[in-house]
């Protein structure tokens, strides 16, 4: 149930930061990959701002810290492809 777990988190976390960060047009499996790594980005980041979600879900929290941590590694995507700039 783990693994089950956390693809369709990964998946929720990758799609939310792939429409925030105007829609890349990334497939369902890197949607997926960028989720799961954002997962741990977030986790890490939450954790050495000392930033503790309480929301009253664990999914809930678990989409939040992964939706963020996605976001942070699709902006420096863009920011090492030069497509940042360039979108305005």
């Amino acid at each position: 149930m783990g693994f089950l777990y956390t693809i369709i988190i990964g998946a929720i976390c990758g799609y939310i930061a792939d429409v925030l960060m105007r829609d890349n047009g990334f497939v369902l499996i890197v949607n997926i990959i960028i989720g799961i790594a954002g997962s741990f980005v977030g986790d890490w980041l939450y954790g050495e701002l000392g930033i503790h979600i309480t929301v009253g879900s664990a999914i809930l929290e678990d989409i939040i810290v992964g939706a963020t941590g996605a976001i942070i590694i699709l902006f420096l995507v863009g920011v090492l492809r030069g497509t940042r700039s360039k979108r305005r």
